[in-house]
């Protein structure tokens, strides 16, 4: 049941976190990801099956990464920031939405409100986990995009040793400590944003 409830959590932070990422892209002149049918809310276009297993079952997994081409954009710096920045900002928005619903208590399903519940915490826990400056998450392509040309080409040079980082500190739970604060600030401002 457990895991069941956690399904409509998991499909819906999955799904609108890739597809903002793809349908930001698009917008701003770059059609990878709609080339590849990404701009939909199929979770199948969106699931890797290990990811999505692992994520169910030790709650850390991962999703197919949505495809772009950042040389499309006009401003490839800029742009990649505000492509990276979309993914997490789908999913605060949607904790806020869900926030919303709930606070009216107008819910009165305890299975509804469950669902509910557990799907706000997931998009504001992969909201949060995504802007850690590690790669492959979104806040290294943030940190990167901000590095002057010569010190982000060395990031990318050397970032499949970072992924070594953020490994260690899911193994030894460091993230989840890391993470702990920053997640329980972004429940008190989404209370403070619901009212």
């Amino acid at each position: 049941m457990d895991i069941i409830y956690n399904l409509p959590g998991l499909f819906t932070a999955i799904i609108f976190h890739e597809l903002a990422h793809g349908f930001t892209a698009y917008l701003l002149g770059d059609n990878t990801a709609k080339d590849s049918g990404r701009l939909t809310l199929n979770p199948f276009k969106h699931m890797d099956l290990t990811g999505f297993l692992f994520l169910l079952i030790f709650k850390f997994g991962w999703a197919k990464p949505v495809p772009i081409n950042p040389f499309n954009f006009k401003n490839r710096k800029r742009d990649t920031i505000l492509v990276s920045l979309a993914g997490p900002l789908s999913n605060f928005i949607i904790a806020i939405i869900i926030g919303f619903l709930l606070s009216l208590n107008i819910i009165t399903n305890s299975i509804l409100f469950k669902i509910l519940f557990i799907t706000l915490w997931y998009n504001i826990m992969l909201g949060v986990f995504n802007l850690l400056p590690f790669p492959p998450l979104d806040g290294s392509k943030i940190i990167a995009s901000l590095l002057p040309k010569k010190l982000e080409y060395y990031f990318y040079k050397y970032e499949k040793y970072l992924y070594v980082i953020l490994i260690i500190l899911i193994a030894t739970n460091t993230v989840d400590r890391i993470m702990g604060p920053i997640i329980d600030a972004a429940l008190n401002i989404l209370i403070l944003i619901i009212g």
